[in-house]
């Protein structure tokens, strides 16, 4: 990722109503949000919600898919991957044991449960 693509993405997030709906469509993954229901959701007018939304896509932080007369919008986690490891790429200057509680504090989200291959 490139530094003006980072800088994109963190402004985009930058934004009260932006940083709610992402973090909405991400707890939403996979089945993602029609843009009608992310308005009411976010208690916004749909065209305020409409230019939120296209922020955040130009960024690169969500995508649209047409389902018949509505936009369905996901996050993009490729693109918040992307975000994250750029943000961490030298995370405490390489020393990695300094990065360990951070990295300890976000996996109990993302482990895998016991039991499950």
């Amino acid at each position: 990722m490139e530094s003006t693509d980072a800088i994109a993405a963190l402004s985009a997030l930058a934004q009260p109503t932006r940083l709610d709906t992402f973090r909405l469509l991400v707890r939403t993954e996979p089945e993602g949000v029609a843009a009608g229901e992310l308005a009411r959701l976010m208690d916004v007018p749909q065209n305020t919600m409409s230019t939120h939304l296209a922020i955040l896509t130009r960024a690169g932080l969500i995508t649209g898919e047409r389902q018949s007369r509505s936009i369905l919008y996901r996050a993009n986690l490729d693109g918040f991957r992307e975000l994250t490891l750029f943000l961490l790429k030298d995370c405490c200057g390489g020393n990695a044991a300094l990065c360990a509680p951070l990295i300890a504090e976000l996996t109990p989200c993302c482990a895998p449960e016991e039991g499950v291959s």
